[in-house]
Protein backbone atom coordinates (compact mmCIF):
# COMPACT_ATOMS: atom_id res chain seq x y z
CA UNK A 1 0.00 0.00 0.00
CA UNK A 2 2.85 2.43 0.84
CA UNK A 3 5.19 3.30 -2.05
CA UNK A 4 8.88 4.08 -1.73
CA UNK A 5 10.09 7.70 -1.43
CA UNK A 6 12.09 7.37 -4.67
CA UNK A 7 9.01 6.26 -6.59
CA UNK A 8 6.97 9.09 -5.13
CA UNK A 9 9.56 11.72 -6.00
CA UNK A 10 9.69 10.47 -9.59
CA UNK A 11 5.91 10.41 -9.76
CA UNK A 12 5.74 13.90 -8.35
CA UNK A 13 8.29 15.20 -10.85
CA UNK A 14 6.29 13.79 -13.73
CA UNK A 15 2.97 15.05 -12.39
CA UNK A 16 3.84 18.63 -11.57
CA UNK A 17 6.95 19.39 -13.55
CA UNK A 18 9.61 19.82 -10.90
CA UNK A 19 12.15 20.08 -13.69
CA UNK A 20 11.08 23.71 -13.87
CA UNK A 21 13.16 26.21 -11.91
CA UNK A 22 11.53 26.73 -8.52
CA UNK A 23 11.27 30.20 -7.05
CA UNK A 24 9.69 31.47 -3.88
CA UNK A 25 6.07 31.82 -2.87
CA UNK A 26 3.44 31.82 -5.60
CA UNK A 27 5.84 31.94 -8.55
CA UNK A 28 6.79 28.28 -8.30
CA UNK A 29 6.32 25.56 -10.95
CA UNK A 30 2.84 24.95 -12.22
CA UNK A 31 0.63 22.01 -11.22
CA UNK A 32 -2.05 21.43 -13.85
CA UNK A 33 -2.58 25.16 -14.18
CA UNK A 34 -1.89 25.86 -10.51
CA UNK A 35 1.08 26.33 -8.21
CA UNK A 36 3.51 24.13 -6.29
CA UNK A 37 4.83 25.26 -2.90
CA UNK A 38 7.66 23.35 -1.23
CA UNK A 39 7.61 22.85 2.54
CA UNK A 40 10.84 21.69 4.22
CA UNK A 41 11.85 21.97 7.86
CA UNK A 42 15.51 22.43 6.94
CA UNK A 43 14.82 25.60 4.96
CA UNK A 44 15.48 24.05 1.54
CA UNK A 45 11.96 24.81 0.30
CA UNK A 46 9.69 27.82 0.10
CA UNK A 47 8.44 27.46 3.69
CA UNK A 48 9.60 25.80 6.88
CA UNK A 49 6.10 25.19 8.22
CA UNK A 50 2.93 23.83 6.67
CA UNK A 51 0.76 26.61 8.08
CA UNK A 52 2.93 29.27 6.45
CA UNK A 53 2.38 27.56 3.11
CA UNK A 54 -1.38 27.42 3.71
CA UNK A 55 -1.41 31.15 4.39
CA UNK A 56 0.30 31.69 1.01
CA UNK A 57 -2.51 30.01 -0.93
CA UNK A 58 -4.74 32.54 -2.65
CA UNK A 59 -8.24 32.86 -1.23
CA UNK A 60 -11.07 31.44 -3.33
CA UNK A 61 -8.46 29.84 -5.56
CA UNK A 62 -9.97 27.92 -8.48
CA UNK A 63 -6.68 26.45 -9.66
CA UNK A 64 -4.91 23.63 -7.78
CA UNK A 65 -2.20 24.49 -5.29
CA UNK A 66 0.10 21.62 -4.31
CA UNK A 67 2.00 21.76 -1.04
CA UNK A 68 4.85 19.31 -1.56
CA UNK A 69 5.95 18.46 1.98
CA UNK A 70 9.41 17.01 2.45
CA UNK A 71 10.11 14.34 5.03
CA UNK A 72 10.08 15.51 8.62
CA UNK A 73 7.91 15.78 11.71
CA UNK A 74 5.94 19.03 11.70
CA UNK A 75 4.43 19.76 15.12
CA UNK A 76 1.78 22.30 14.20
CA UNK A 77 -1.90 22.82 14.95
CA UNK A 78 -3.05 23.29 11.36
CA UNK A 79 -6.07 25.07 9.91
CA UNK A 80 -7.09 25.03 6.25
CA UNK A 81 -9.68 27.85 6.15
CA UNK A 82 -12.84 27.68 4.04
CA UNK A 83 -11.30 30.35 1.80
CA UNK A 84 -8.43 28.04 0.84
CA UNK A 85 -9.86 25.72 -1.79
CA UNK A 86 -8.37 23.24 -4.28
CA UNK A 87 -5.37 22.53 -2.07
CA UNK A 88 -3.40 19.29 -2.13
CA UNK A 89 -0.88 18.09 0.44
CA UNK A 90 1.61 15.74 -1.23
CA UNK A 91 4.13 14.09 1.06
CA UNK A 92 7.57 12.92 0.09
CA UNK A 93 6.73 9.62 1.84
CA UNK A 94 3.78 8.54 3.95
CA UNK A 95 5.88 7.40 6.90
CA UNK A 96 8.37 10.25 6.57
CA UNK A 97 5.94 13.18 6.61
CA UNK A 98 4.22 13.45 10.00
CA UNK A 99 1.84 16.32 10.77
CA UNK A 100 1.20 16.14 14.50
CA UNK A 101 -0.07 17.96 17.56
CA UNK A 102 -1.04 16.90 21.08
CA UNK A 103 -4.22 18.73 22.14
CA UNK A 104 -7.05 16.82 23.85
CA UNK A 105 -10.63 17.54 24.88
CA UNK A 106 -9.95 18.25 28.57
CA UNK A 107 -7.10 20.64 27.89
CA UNK A 108 -7.85 24.17 29.08
CA UNK A 109 -7.94 27.21 26.81
CA UNK A 110 -6.86 30.71 27.79
CA UNK A 111 -10.18 31.21 29.60
CA UNK A 112 -9.78 28.08 31.68
CA UNK A 113 -12.41 26.15 29.72
CA UNK A 114 -11.99 22.73 28.13
CA UNK A 115 -11.22 22.99 24.42
CA UNK A 116 -13.55 20.04 23.79
CA UNK A 117 -13.43 17.25 21.25
CA UNK A 118 -13.79 19.55 18.24
CA UNK A 119 -11.12 21.91 19.50
CA UNK A 120 -8.63 19.10 20.10
CA UNK A 121 -7.99 18.44 16.42
CA UNK A 122 -4.43 18.58 15.11
CA UNK A 123 -5.69 19.57 11.65
CA UNK A 124 -8.92 21.37 10.73
CA UNK A 125 -10.03 21.04 7.09
CA UNK A 126 -12.65 23.66 6.22
CA UNK A 127 -11.73 24.27 2.57
CA UNK A 128 -13.51 22.42 -0.24
CA UNK A 129 -11.72 20.20 -2.76
CA UNK A 130 -8.90 19.28 -0.41
CA UNK A 131 -6.69 16.30 -1.16
CA UNK A 132 -3.88 14.68 0.79
CA UNK A 133 -1.57 11.93 -0.40
CA UNK A 134 1.33 10.19 1.35
CA UNK A 135 0.86 12.04 4.65
CA UNK A 136 0.69 10.84 8.28
CA UNK A 137 -1.76 12.81 10.42
CA UNK A 138 -1.39 12.32 14.15
CA UNK A 139 -2.72 13.36 17.51
CA UNK A 140 0.11 12.47 19.88
CA UNK A 141 -1.70 13.23 23.16
CA UNK A 142 -2.01 9.52 23.90
CA UNK A 143 -4.84 7.68 25.70
CA UNK A 144 -6.21 10.76 27.49
CA UNK A 145 -9.78 10.73 26.18
CA UNK A 146 -10.99 12.48 23.04
CA UNK A 147 -8.09 13.69 20.94
CA UNK A 148 -8.75 14.25 17.23
CA UNK A 149 -6.04 13.94 14.60
CA UNK A 150 -8.06 15.36 11.67
CA UNK A 151 -11.42 17.13 11.61
CA UNK A 152 -12.88 17.45 8.11
CA UNK A 153 -15.72 19.92 7.53
CA UNK A 154 -15.30 20.86 3.86
CA UNK A 155 -16.85 19.16 0.83
CA UNK A 156 -15.00 16.85 -1.59
CA UNK A 157 -12.13 15.81 0.68
CA UNK A 158 -9.96 13.02 -0.71
CA UNK A 159 -7.27 11.23 1.29
CA UNK A 160 -5.09 8.72 -0.52
CA UNK A 161 -2.38 6.53 1.00
CA UNK A 162 -2.50 8.47 4.27
CA UNK A 163 -2.21 7.40 7.91
CA UNK A 164 -4.37 8.65 10.78
CA UNK A 165 -2.83 7.95 14.19
CA UNK A 166 -4.41 8.39 17.60
CA UNK A 167 -6.57 6.81 20.27
CA UNK A 168 -10.13 7.98 21.01
CA UNK A 169 -11.85 9.98 18.25
CA UNK A 170 -8.93 9.86 15.80
CA UNK A 171 -10.82 10.86 12.64
CA UNK A 172 -13.70 13.34 12.89
CA UNK A 173 -15.70 13.44 9.65
CA UNK A 174 -17.47 16.48 10.99
CA UNK A 175 -19.21 17.90 7.92
CA UNK A 176 -22.89 17.13 7.62
CA UNK A 177 -24.26 14.58 5.17
CA UNK A 178 -24.19 15.48 1.46
CA UNK A 179 -22.68 18.90 2.24
CA UNK A 180 -19.47 17.09 3.17
CA UNK A 181 -18.40 14.20 0.96
CA UNK A 182 -15.20 12.45 1.95
CA UNK A 183 -13.22 9.66 0.27
CA UNK A 184 -10.49 7.66 2.02
CA UNK A 185 -8.51 5.45 -0.34
CA UNK A 186 -5.78 2.99 0.68
CA UNK A 187 -5.46 4.63 4.06
CA UNK A 188 -4.52 3.38 7.54
CA UNK A 189 -6.73 4.52 10.43
CA UNK A 190 -6.11 3.51 14.04
CA UNK A 191 -7.66 4.23 17.39
CA UNK A 192 -9.74 3.09 20.34
CA UNK A 193 -13.25 4.35 21.11
CA UNK A 194 -15.31 5.77 18.22
CA UNK A 195 -12.14 6.44 16.28
CA UNK A 196 -14.07 7.11 13.06
CA UNK A 197 -16.99 9.38 13.87
CA UNK A 198 -19.14 12.20 12.52
CA UNK A 199 -21.95 13.25 10.19
CA UNK A 200 -20.32 13.27 6.76
CA UNK A 201 -21.03 10.96 3.86
CA UNK A 202 -17.73 9.07 3.67
CA UNK A 203 -16.40 6.11 1.69
CA UNK A 204 -13.44 4.07 2.91
CA UNK A 205 -12.01 1.89 0.14
CA UNK A 206 -9.19 -0.63 0.62
CA UNK A 207 -8.27 0.85 3.98
CA UNK A 208 -6.71 -0.80 7.03
CA UNK A 209 -8.76 -0.11 10.16
CA UNK A 210 -6.65 -0.89 13.24
CA UNK A 211 -8.29 -1.39 16.65
CA UNK A 212 -6.06 -0.60 19.62
CA UNK A 213 -6.44 -1.75 23.20
CA UNK A 214 -8.68 0.44 25.33
CA UNK A 215 -11.69 0.74 23.00
CA UNK A 216 -14.82 -1.15 21.96
CA UNK A 217 -16.33 0.71 18.99
CA UNK A 218 -14.89 1.38 15.55
CA UNK A 219 -17.45 3.88 14.24
CA UNK A 220 -19.87 6.39 15.72
CA UNK A 221 -21.78 7.91 12.82
CA UNK A 222 -24.12 10.85 13.32
CA UNK A 223 -25.62 10.76 9.83
CA UNK A 224 -28.41 13.31 9.22
CA UNK A 225 -31.81 11.76 8.67
CA UNK A 226 -32.06 13.15 5.14
CA UNK A 227 -28.71 11.71 3.99
CA UNK A 228 -28.98 8.56 1.88
CA UNK A 229 -25.51 7.33 2.89
CA UNK A 230 -23.34 7.68 5.96
CA UNK A 231 -20.21 5.53 6.23
CA UNK A 232 -19.48 2.96 3.52
CA UNK A 233 -16.51 0.63 3.94
CA UNK A 234 -15.58 -1.25 0.75
CA UNK A 235 -12.83 -3.87 0.58
CA UNK A 236 -11.31 -2.78 3.89
CA UNK A 237 -9.34 -4.92 6.34
CA UNK A 238 -9.96 -4.66 10.07
CA UNK A 239 -6.96 -5.50 12.22
CA UNK A 240 -6.18 -5.04 15.90
CA UNK A 241 -3.98 -5.60 18.89
CA UNK A 242 -4.07 -8.87 20.79
CA UNK A 243 -6.96 -9.20 23.22
CA UNK A 244 -9.24 -6.49 21.83
CA UNK A 245 -12.99 -6.92 21.31
CA UNK A 246 -14.88 -4.45 19.12
CA UNK A 247 -18.31 -3.56 17.78
CA UNK A 248 -18.47 -2.35 14.17
CA UNK A 249 -20.34 0.72 15.28
CA UNK A 250 -22.76 2.54 17.54
CA UNK A 251 -25.03 5.52 16.77
CA UNK A 252 -23.78 8.89 17.94
CA UNK A 253 -27.05 10.21 16.48
CA UNK A 254 -30.17 8.10 16.02
CA UNK A 255 -30.13 8.04 12.20
CA UNK A 256 -26.58 6.72 11.91
CA UNK A 257 -25.83 4.81 8.70
CA UNK A 258 -22.84 2.47 8.34
CA UNK A 259 -22.26 -0.31 5.82
CA UNK A 260 -19.40 -2.82 5.46
CA UNK A 261 -19.07 -4.42 2.02
CA UNK A 262 -16.61 -7.20 1.18
CA UNK A 263 -14.42 -6.39 4.16
CA UNK A 264 -12.15 -8.66 6.18
CA UNK A 265 -13.49 -8.99 9.73
CA UNK A 266 -11.29 -10.70 12.35
CA UNK A 267 -12.46 -12.85 15.24
CA UNK A 268 -12.40 -9.99 17.74
CA UNK A 269 -15.48 -8.43 16.12
CA UNK A 270 -18.31 -9.07 18.59
CA UNK A 271 -20.83 -11.62 17.29
CA UNK A 272 -23.70 -9.14 17.69
CA UNK A 273 -21.78 -6.69 15.50
CA UNK A 274 -23.54 -3.47 16.47
CA UNK A 275 -24.42 -1.58 19.66
CA UNK A 276 -27.36 0.78 20.29
CA UNK A 277 -25.41 3.11 22.65
CA UNK A 278 -28.03 2.46 25.32
CA UNK A 279 -30.76 3.95 23.13
CA UNK A 280 -33.32 1.25 22.23
CA UNK A 281 -35.30 3.74 20.12
CA UNK A 282 -32.27 4.12 17.83
CA UNK A 283 -32.67 0.50 16.78
CA UNK A 284 -35.62 1.56 14.60
CA UNK A 285 -33.86 4.56 13.02
CA UNK A 286 -30.28 3.46 12.38
CA UNK A 287 -29.19 1.63 9.25
CA UNK A 288 -26.37 -0.79 9.94
CA UNK A 289 -25.68 -3.32 7.18
CA UNK A 290 -23.17 -5.80 5.77
CA UNK A 291 -22.60 -7.59 2.49
CA UNK A 292 -20.24 -10.45 1.67
CA UNK A 293 -17.75 -9.74 4.42
CA UNK A 294 -15.33 -12.54 5.19
CA UNK A 295 -13.12 -13.81 7.98
CA UNK A 296 -13.93 -15.22 11.43
CA UNK A 297 -15.77 -12.05 12.48
CA UNK A 298 -18.08 -12.05 9.46
CA UNK A 299 -20.48 -14.69 10.79
CA UNK A 300 -23.87 -12.95 10.87
CA UNK A 301 -25.90 -15.64 12.64
CA UNK A 302 -25.67 -13.80 15.97
CA UNK A 303 -25.93 -10.23 14.68
CA UNK A 304 -28.44 -7.94 16.40
CA UNK A 305 -31.89 -8.35 14.87
CA UNK A 306 -32.11 -4.68 13.92
CA UNK A 307 -29.07 -4.78 11.62
CA UNK A 308 -29.34 -5.66 7.93
CA UNK A 309 -27.79 -7.99 5.38
CA UNK A 310 -27.82 -6.34 1.96
CA UNK A 311 -29.02 -8.13 -1.12
CA UNK A 312 -26.83 -8.10 -4.22
CA UNK A 313 -29.12 -5.47 -5.71
CA UNK A 314 -28.87 -3.25 -2.65
CA UNK A 315 -25.10 -3.62 -2.48
CA UNK A 316 -24.76 -2.64 -6.14
CA UNK A 317 -26.10 0.83 -5.36
CA UNK A 318 -23.07 1.58 -3.17
CA UNK A 319 -20.93 3.04 -5.94
CA UNK A 320 -18.95 6.27 -5.75
CA UNK A 321 -21.24 7.77 -8.39
CA UNK A 322 -24.40 7.00 -6.45
CA UNK A 323 -22.93 8.06 -3.13
CA UNK A 324 -21.07 11.21 -4.22
CA UNK A 325 -23.17 12.19 -7.29
CA UNK A 326 -21.26 14.71 -9.40
CA UNK A 327 -17.92 14.46 -7.60
CA UNK A 328 -16.28 11.06 -7.88
CA UNK A 329 -16.50 8.12 -10.27
CA UNK A 330 -15.64 4.52 -9.53
CA UNK A 331 -12.10 3.37 -10.42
Amino acid sequence: MFKSPVYLILLFAIAVGLSCTNTKKLSGPKAAGGVVLIVARDGSGDFKTVQEAIHAVKDSNRQPTVLFIKNGTYKEKLILPATKQNVKFLGESVEGVILTYDDFADKKNENGQNIGTSGSSSFFVYGDNFMAENITFENSAGPVGQAVAVRVSGDKAHFKNCRFLGFQDTLYTQGSGFSSRQYYENCYIEGTTDFIFGAATAVFRNCIIFCKRGGRYITAASTPKEAAFGYVFIGCEIRGETGVSYYLGRPWRDDAKTVFIECSLPGFIKPEGWHNWGKPAAETTTFYAEYKNYGPGADTTKRVAWSHQLTASQASTHTLHNIFKDWMVDP
